[in-house]
């Protein structure tokens, strides 16, 4: 009989229902965060999950507000860092999110994972949104639909693969956090593919909606883009990962030169969410070469708007 999941509130820091050694590895894996934080968590994912070798088997649940539960695998190294309580998962979609709290939005969630962002946007302090979150692998999509029941089936997980147009392909990767469908492996899970705007046509979505869309879809964002075309010119937000070591910025590149999108980046200097004509920036964004980091992309005079509100919303709690 499996063991029941351990308890961890990230506000208050409570930690129940974990034997002693359990403790010591939360204090251990707290621990690692905070001092790997200095230096983009390079080496942390490897050292936890060697930690979570000695650990038994079972799930943490994670308390990531009053209305939202976040459970994994304990010991996991790409999500243990939430034991850190002063660590923010990719902090620029959270500004942008929570100021969108109150628009009438879908959230779609490609490349879902365990659900994090369908987790939290369909939560009551993010305005409870509508969220399909769209995983292709079998392994993780089990844990993607705990994470749907155990927050009252409040969002659609959909096991499936975004790419360019329907079809299938296969899965290949070792970390959960970085399947991909690139490639020509024979081996690896077959999964299918379904395009954005087959979204639209599956009466999934309404063009006439907004949106917020997450590609975190491990080298397969420009084949997403070009297949949501339609859905790309409604009142929408591309939100992709530019690979911290990709010198050339492939993926901005192609949303600023072949789509009719505004492509706009998180800069550190300024704290806003800056329109970009000139692909530099990013080579003082991107400091790190192990990690990722987000650009938007946009069409929509409404989701612009915002994100000037943002910025202006911003610029006042630094006065």
């Amino acid at each position: 009989m499996a063991l029941p999941p351990i308890q961890f509130d990230r506000a208050s820091g409570a930690l129940e229902g974990a034997n002693l050694w359990e403790r010591t590895a939360a204090l251990a894996l707290m621990t690692g965060s905070k001092i790997s934080s200095h230096f983009s968590h390079r080496g942390y994912n490897g050292c936890a999950n060697l930690l979570r070798k000695t650990l038994p088997e079972r799930n943490i649940a994670i308390k990531l507000n009053s209305d939202a539960t976040f459970e994994f695998p304990y010991g996991d190294g790409y999500w243990s860092k939430l034991l850190n309580r002063s660590y923010h998962y990719e902090d620029e979609l959270e500004l942008l999110f929570r100021h969108a709290a109150d628009v009438n939005y879908t959230l779609l969630d490609c490349g879902a994972n365990y659900g994090y962002w369908s987790v939290l946007v369909s939560s009551s302090p993010f305005g409870s949104h509508k969220a399909i979150a769209i995983e292709p692998s079998s392994q993780n999509f089990a844990k993607l639909a705990n994470n749907a029941r155990i927050n009252g089936n409040r969002f659609e997980p959909m096991k499936c693969a975004i790419g360019a147009a329907r079809g299938t392909a296969r899965l290949s990767g070792t970390k959960h956090e970085a399947f991909s469908i690139t490639g020509n492996s024979a081996d690896g899970e077959e999964v299918p593919i379904i395009a954005l705007d087959n979204l639209i046509d599956d009466g999934r979505v309404a063009v006439s909606g907004k949106f917020l869309i997450k590609l975190d879809v491990e080298g397969v964002e420009i084949e997403a883009i070009k297949g949501g075309a339609r859905l790309l010119q409604a009142d929408s937000v591309i939100i992709c990962e530019e690979h911290g070591n990709d010198p050339g910025h492939t993926v901005s590149r192609y949303i600023l030169e072949q789509t009719p999108l505004k492509l706009i980046v998180y800069d550190p200097l300024s704290n806003r969410l800056e329109t970009v004509s000139e692909l530099s920036i990013l080579d003082r964004i991107k400091v790190s070469s192990h990690v990722g980091y987000n650009v938007f992309g946009t069409a929509s005079a409404f989701w612009q708007d915002r994100i000037n509100a943002l910025n202006a919303s911003a610029a006042r709690r630094m006065q």
